[in-house]
């Protein structure tokens, strides 16, 4: 492909940079003052931009945050890219991508609390058709990264081939962790005093399931020690760091009454 004008690859760049700017100030804007609190106006005027220059970007606040959200989507690229590239058996990659999920929540929890919100039909189902494209295109490369580790444990033998494609299978370990988080992250709703460390029991689930695929090698997930060992080598070896530096932080318990 032939490089462009320069004066068109100028204004690409200028505009690249001006949008970057209103997502700045309107994630600062979110993370100052609540998701809910989001006004188009307020993140005009804390950019230094207009009104009409900041529509030109985004027709609406749900464009705004959809793009917010698929910014985001591209900043976890290189964790998962880690964890799905790691030597080890396919089997264990795919727990270190969900460590990786862990990890950014831990770092920046108001990532997960956007992608709830706009996966709604409130925000996702008023968004543009455009904006909606470039959200799910930019989901593409970690779905592939996912993917791509179950076909090659079945690959590998690994992992029995079932009638299951690979995007079907992973929607299985997708949906508990996703739902883990929107449990967890609503306070009040786990009670970590009866089930303990909920994400420790979503590492613990999600071996029962894998083991259920045949996935090997077989984990024991009923042996603490072998379980608690598993999540702490993982950690290191994919992550430099432990288990304590990787699991978000709860919410605090409600007040009893």
């Amino acid at each position: 492909m032939p490089p462009l004008p320069p004066a068109l690859a100028r204004r690409q760049r200028e505009v690249a940079a001006r949008e970057a700017v209103l997502l700045d100030t309107a994630q600062a804007q979110i993370q100052r003052d609540g998701l809910l609190s989001l006004q188009m106006a307020r993140v005009a005027d804390e950019s230094g931009y207009a009104i009409g220059t900041l529509y030109k970007h985004f027709a609406s606040k749900e464009d705004l945050l959809v793009a917010l959200a698929t910014r985001n989507s591209l900043d976890r690229v290189e964790l998962f890219e880690r964890a799905a590239t790691w030597p080890g058996p396919t089997r264990e990659r795919m727990l270190a991508v969900v460590l990786a999920d862990l990890l950014i929540i831990r770092e920046q929890p108001e990532h997960f609390r956007l992608a709830q919100f706009v996966w709604t039909d409130v925000v996702w189902g008023a968004a543009s058709d455009e904006s909606r494209r470039r959200a799910l295109a930019a989901c593409e490369p970690l779905a592939g990264l996912i993917d791509g580790i179950v076909a090659e444990g079945r690959a590998r033998g690994e992992l029995p081939s079932t009638a299951l494609a690979p995007e079907a299978l992973t929607m299985g370990p997708w949906a508990m962790t996703v739902g883990m988080h929107a449990l967890v992250q609503q306070q009040g709703m786990v009670d970590a005093g009866v089930t303990g460390d909920p994400y420790r029991l979503l590492i613990r689930q999600l071996q029962y399931l894998f083991n259920g695929y045949g996935w090997q090698p077989l984990v024991d997930a009923d042996n603490d020690t072998a379980l608690d060992a598993l999540i702490a080598r993982v950690s290191r070896e994919v992550f430099d760091t432990d288990w304590a530096s990787i699991t978000p932080d709860l919410p605090p318990s409600l007040p009893i009454s």
